[in-house]
């Protein structure tokens, strides 16, 4: 049982400080995308101070094995979006943020993956900070290098984790079965000992009652 609590206070914690602490990560975006499906070109770009007011825009490019140099493809502010790449024409639409212009997520989604969209992107990130006396400009560049597969493919440390998780849901409900049968048990043996004692306590009192009858009787 001692186990036990100490799982459920760390799974407390867990979810305390994921909803005290919750904020903005920079997760990695994927790396790998198959052939004629959608991928999702991630791009996160966090604020060092969430309560100050800010605007931001991004610029996406594009650095194929063919190319010298990047070239820009999209952009996005103020709620509006540009495709400057006739190769992604159609094909890219906006991923991120939604209903602000305090944009921290700026990620893009490419429709219909070719092989020709195999290679380096630049996610390039411009913000603008208002505090009360002055402005403060910032940005950020992150790079994403996509390959693109003809199928889905697993990657094994993937299948390992998968595993391990099953494995891991079969020995958390083995013991805790065994738990419960233990806690069961327990609980039986103390039912049984409260009985015994309330059996013992009543034939004291039944003896007490059958002396006391038998002094009365003597007495008259």
């Amino acid at each position: 049982m001692a186990l036990l609590n100490i799982l459920v206070a760390s799974f407390t914690w867990l979810m305390c400080a994921r909803v005290c602490w919750s904020g903005c990560v920079e997760v990695e975006s994927s790396t790998e995308a198959v052939l004629g499906q959608g991928f999702k070109l991630g791009c996160i770009s966090c604020k060092q101070r969430r309560e100050v007011e800010a605007t931001s825009s991004v610029q996406w490019s594009f650095k194929s094995k063919d190319d010298a140099d990047f070239n820009l493809i999209y952009q996005y502010e103020d709620y509006e979006q540009e495709i400057f790449d006739d190769r992604f024409e159609h094909r890219l639409v906006w991923n991120g943020s939604k209903k602000t212009t305090d944009l921290l997520d700026v990620s893009v989604y490419i429709l219909n993956v070719s092989f020709d969209d195999a290679g380096l992107y630049k996610c390039y990130v411009e913000r603008t900070l208002y505090y009360e006396h002055y402005e403060f400009h910032t940005n950020a560049s992150k790079f994403v290098k996509l390959t693109v597969v003809p199928t889905v493919n697993r990657e094994l440390t993937s299948i390992i984790g998968e595993v391990m998780m099953y494995v891991a849901n079969i020995g958390l409900t083995f013991w805790l079965l065994v738990e419960m049968v233990y806690c069961y048990r327990k609980i039986a043996a103390a039912g049984e000992e409260a009985l015994r004692e309330n059996a013992a306590e009543y034939l004291a009192i039944a003896s007490e009652s059958k002396e006391n009858c038998a002094g009365v009787q003597v007495a008259e």
